[in-house]
Order: C-alpha cells, then structure tokens, then sequence
C-alpha cells in the first residue's frame, strides 16, 4: 500500500509537467500562427489600401470624363482661325518645342492660355495634333507678328477670346477669330504671307561713315531709290539656296516666288530715323528674308558689286550675310483662293481682317514698335552687325565660304531650327 502511492504520485507529477510542457507548446504554436496571420495580413492591407486608391483614380477620372462630356456638350468643338499678334523679343520663336521648357516659345503661352481658359481640354496640350493644331507661319527666334493665324478646333466658351487673353502676357494677344471649314489647315491653305522689317536707315551708309553718329544720318532720295532697285531684282522666281542653311542648290524647295519688296519713305522716332521694308511672297525659308535684306545692305554700302546678286540664285555658293532678326515682323498672311471658294458661299466668312486693323495697328504701335526702337537705340543691334560685313568675302567660292556656313549652322542649332516660314 505505501509502495503504490509514491508511483501514483510520480505518475501525477509527470502528468502534470506533461500538460505544462504542451501547454507551452500549444502557446508557442498558436504565437506563430498569430505573427504568420499578421504578416499574410499585410499583403492583404496594402492590397486593400490600393484598391482604395484605385477605385477614388477611377472615381475621379469616371468624373473629371462626366464633366468633360458635360463641357463638349454645352460648348462643343469647331474649326476656327485665331488672329495672334506678338512681341517675340526673349521668345526662341513661334513653333513649341515639346519637352524643351527652358526655351519658351509663343506657342507654349497659347496653348498655356487655351489650356487654362477652358477652350481645349488640359490632357491634349501636349498633343495639338489632336485639336488639329496648325501655325500660318513659324518665326524665328525674336521675330515679331502683327498677323499670324492659327487653324484649330476648340470649345467656344463665352468670351472666347477675352477669356484667352485673361491669360496671356501682355506681349501677346489674340485679336481675331473665325470659324472655318473642317478641313481648313492655316498653312496649306496660304497662298502667300507679307513680312516688314523696320530699320535704322543708317544701315544704307556709305562703309566709311561714322556709326558713332547713327543717330544723325538721313537717307538722301537718291540711295533710297538705289536701295529699292535692288530689292525689285529679286521679285519673279529665283532658286534662294544661299539665302537659307543646308539646301542644296538642285533642291527644287529652294525656288521661291515674290511678288513685292520695297523700302518705304524714311521717318523719325526717339531721335534716330528709321525705315520699312516690305517683302510679299509664297512663302519664305529659314533666315531667308534676313539674307535678302542682308545682301542688299552690303551692295548698297560698297562691300560687295551689285552682281554678287544674280550670282547668289545661280548654282555656285555665296557667302550671304544675315541681317539682324530685331526688326522683322510678321505682317499678314494671305488666303485669297480660300476666300474666292469659300468666302461668297453665305456659310463661311472671309479671312480678312479689316474689321481688326484699328486692333492690329494699336499692338503693333504699343508693342512691336516701340520694342524695336527701344532695343536698337540700347544695345545698336544693326550697327553692331554693319561691323561684321568686312569679314566676308562676296567673291569667295564654295570651299571657302564652308567655315562661315558651318558658324550659321552651329547658331540655326542654338535656334532650335525655328523657320520664318
């Protein structure tokens, strides 16, 4: 009897260190199927918290879509034309050059301005082409325009272009807008553009005057008719290859027609006389126009023999110098066999401007102008260029006019290949 009861008192020992031991077991168990359940949470939180995120995305897409349906409704897209004047003085041109912010353009303000205004849906600013986005003319770095056109679709909101230029800068406006038909492209549909270019008439000195007197020089009757001899030998068609970069003189795009240019009666502002060149044609190269006015200016001051002109169309290369872009202004662009098809049918109106004149010539007096006298009377841009024409030589052949070609080329890569056409 006392032999038992030590065994059965051991037996209950060891069952009771048993049923401790698997306790802890079973708690050590049911511990790390708590921290695996905790950590198989997880994938499943941020799954949930994504899912979240996605869902508000498309519930916000799902109405920015409603309200963009809503906008095209109320103010559905048209084909119109807008009548763009401005001051291109600290702009690289008129043509946006997508993903190159730190060379601002006229056209990155507009689209800015159409974007904010309400008249293009924010998510086609980098995509024009899907507002059938169309520029007249492209213009170089500085160039000005009292008439550039732009064909595209938008939304015609109330006050569609107060609204527009309530984002604008003051050195560019929109002073015109028309519809047109569907299929209208401002640049396809141009038949010819007129630009002016405004000068210090000093530029028509003699090569031995003293530019230290700018100011003082008056252009005599005489050389004015001289000047406006030589600008009416480039009227008719003539192959520009030497007054634009990397055209060939075989290159049939090089054939240009105009039609007009002449320099116009001298006059006076801030103390200095000035001048305005006016040249019409189809349409115009890179830096084309700068060449023409460029080459005149050298025969007319003795650098070069009147000759050097027809020898400039014909197929051996000519070292042509480049007027300053400062003066250049984009005047008007034309849309006569438009008109003729278009403009009589009582469906479509005209594209003219003549109800907008009083609006052009009022920016042009408040903005372009003054800018241009204002930056000639200060930093003396032609006569700074004037000192240059020594340096080339208008009897040199090809070889000997590459390194000059390979200086302009090297600045038409700086201007990011903005056309003036």
């Amino acid at each position: 009897m006392f032999k038992i009861r030590p065994l059965l008192s051991a037996l209950g020992n060891y069952r009771l260190t048993f049923d401790r031991h698997g306790g802890a077991r079973k708690l050590l168990c049911m511990m790390s199927e708590g921290a695996r359940d905790e950590e198989a949470g997880k994938p499943l939180k941020r799954a949930n918290e994504e899912n979240k995120d996605s869902a508000e995305k498309a519930a916000k897409k799902l109405k920015a879509e409603g309200e963009l349906a809503e906008d095209e409704k109320k103010y559905p897209k048209k084909k119109v034309v807008l009548l763009v004047a401005y001051s291109g003085k600290g702009y690289y041109g008129m043509q946006r050059n997508t993903g190159t912010s730190q060379f601002r353009t006229i056209e990155d303000e507009l689209v800015t301005a159409l974007i904010k205004s309400g008249c293009i849906p924010e998510n086609h600013g980098d995509e024009m082409k899907k507002m059938s986005f169309q520029r007249c003319a492209r213009t170089d770095k500085g160039v000005s325009a009292a008439g550039q056109v732009v064909s595209l679709k938008l939304r015609l909101i109330e006050d569609t272009m107060g609204k527009i230029n309530e984002h604008l800068p003051q050195q560019i406006k929109v002073l015109g807008l028309k519809r047109v038909t569907q299929g209208f492209n401002s640049k396809n549909n141009c038949d010819a553009r007129t630009y002016a270019y405004m000068l210090p008439t000093v530029a028509f000195s003699s090569k031995n005057y003293d530019t230290a007197d700018a100011a003082a020089f008056r252009l005599e009757p005489e050389t004015l008719q001289k000047v406006n001899s030589l600008f009416s030998l480039y009227k008719g068609t003539h192959n520009f290859h030497n007054f634009t970069s990397q055209k060939a003189p075989s290159d049939p795009s090089a054939r240009r027609y105009i039609t007009e240019m002449l320099c116009g009666e001298p006059f006076m502002n801030s103390g200095m006389q000035f001048a305005v060149i006016t040249v019409r044609g189809q349409s115009f190269m890179l830096h084309q126009i700068r060449k023409m006015i460029g080459l005149v200016i050298a025969v007319v001051k003795g650098y070069a023999k009147e000759e050097v002109m027809e020898r400039s169309w014909a197929q051996d290369k000519v070292d042509v110098p480049k007027a300053p872009g400062l003066g250049l202004v984009l005047e008007r662009v034309h849309f006569d066999r438009y008109n003729k098809r278009f403009g009589g049918d009582g469906l479509h109106e005209r594209l003219d401007w003549d109800l907008e004149e009083e609006a052009i010539k009022s920016f042009k007096e408040d903005h372009i102008y003054p800018t241009i006298v204002m930056t000639e009377c200060q930093e003396g841009s032609m006569v700074s260029w004037m000192s240059t024409l020594p340096i080339h030589d208008f009897e040199a052949t090809a070889t000997a006019t590459e390194s000059q070609d390979n200086k302009e080329q090297k600045q038409d890569n700086a201007d990011l290949g903005n056309d003036s056409d």
